[in-house]
């Protein structure tokens, strides 16, 4: 074998291993794109779903799951749920289109808020929608609610 085949040789194989660090990330990261992050509530007799916005405030409430909360009424078109902890509110700010079955983080007092009636944007942001609408939320009183990651 003359000198000038080996560095071919040398160079492919380099050029194969770099790829092959670099093959995995790729099909990872274009895995994790198509995957939304859905939740499951129970709560009562209710059983119900979620799907989340891709932003920083869901992905934290999402790296929480599981989580045992209470939920409780408020006001006339709510149920809320405290957090452990604050969730980042990285990103957050005005949102439009407010609507019935809408997941929101309400910034000042670190809950969640779930709408079953109609309402207008306060300090956080939107989470995601509920998957089947906003029906479950009208059982009324303070259950155990249990979230966690729909797989």
């Amino acid at each position: 074998m003359d000198k000038h085949s080996t560095r071919i040789s040398r160079r492919t194989l380099l050029a194969a291993a770099a790829a092959s660090l670099t093959v995995p990330t790729f099909v990872s990261a274009q895995a994790q794109e198509g995957t939304a992050m859905r939740l499951r509530f129970t709560f009562a007799d209710q059983d119900f779903t979620a799907t989340l916005e891709d932003n920083p405030s869901a992905r934290d409430l999402f790296s929480m799951l599981p989580l045992d909360l209470t939920i409780s009424d408020y006001s006339t078109n709510e149920k809320i749920a405290y957090l452990p902890r604050k969730l980042t509110e990285e990103g957050s700010g005005r949102f439009g289109e407010e609507t019935v079955g809408d997941l929101c983080y309400f910034a000042p007092w670190g809950n969640l808020a779930m709408f079953h009636d109609p309402y207008s944007w306060s300090r956080g942001l939107r989470l995601g929608r509920l998957d089947q609408g906003a029906r479950p939320l009208l059982v009324r009183g303070e259950p155990p609610l249990r979230v966690e990651a729909l797989s």
